[in-house]
């Protein structure tokens, strides 16, 4: 069964808000399969969010959400469902951040992936505007990343993605053996592997194969840097 086959059947049998079903959720203590289901619907509400963070939904950002889940055509209704409950809530991205947060404690691997996907909606339009900025800005910082963290983030995406000391959260004077053990902590953090047991769904796997992609990027840059 795929995870828009189980959201859909989620919307069928709730008769709540989207935030009133993502704190059942966490408020006991769910499995993978669980928590894959309200991690989606967490992520599609603070999409909806996202996508009117600069006054104004385009069909880019609409398209790039799609791209973000591969949503297949027959599945749109139930996704859709969800995106419209979520912007009709009267519940702030903030309680949907939280509860993401709440679910996902100390599992900040999987966090980044909910600011990747955001990061990915945000940029669809080749535009990064200050509300947008403002909105991923709060998101990371209910998340509990620090802004030295949430500059790394954003390096992966927009600004200053041509830093690759900053890629890695490293300073430019760190040392071989420091670099080193920082891009094996990443390469084990970004595993796939690890995503899917903590609970996030295969069809958002892809967000972090290719931020462990932009890691090796950047350790090799650095290390060509170096060798010179």
């Amino acid at each position: 069964m795929s995870i828009w086959t189980r959201i859909a059947d989620v919307i069928a049998s709730i008769g709540e808000s989207v935030g009133g079903f993502l704190q059942a959720i966490v408020t006991r203590n769910p499995g993978p399969p669980e928590k894959s289901v309200a991690f989606t619907i967490g992520m599609i509400a603070l999409g909806a969010k996202m996508a009117k963070a600069d006054g104004v939904v385009t069909e880019d950002e609409i398209a790039a959400f799609k791209q973000v889940f591969h949503i297949p055509d027959e599945e749109l209704s139930a996704v859709a469902r969800v995106f419209n409950l979520a912007k009709q809530d009267t519940a702030g991205f903030e309680t949907y951040a939280r509860q993401i947060a709440r679910l996902f404690d100390a599992q900040h691997e999987v966090l980044e992936d909910v600011l990747d996907g955001l990061f990915h909606i945000a940029k669809a339009d080749n535009a990064y505007h200050p509300g947008e900025h403002g909105f991923l800005g709060q998101v990371a910082e209910i998340f509990g990343f620090s802004p030295q963290d949430f500059a790394r983030i954003r390096a992966r995406h927009v600004g200053l993605a041509d830093d690759p000391w900053l890629i890695l959260g490293l300073p430019h004077d760190a040392g071989e053996e420091e670099i080193r053990r920082r891009y094996r902590e990443l390469v084990r953090e970004y595993h796939p592997d690890r995503h899917i047991a903590a609970g996030v769904p295969e069809e958002m796997i892809e967000i972090a194969t290719e931020r462990l992609q932009k890691v090796n990027e950047a350790y090799g840059r650095i290390m060509k840097e170096r060798a010179a």
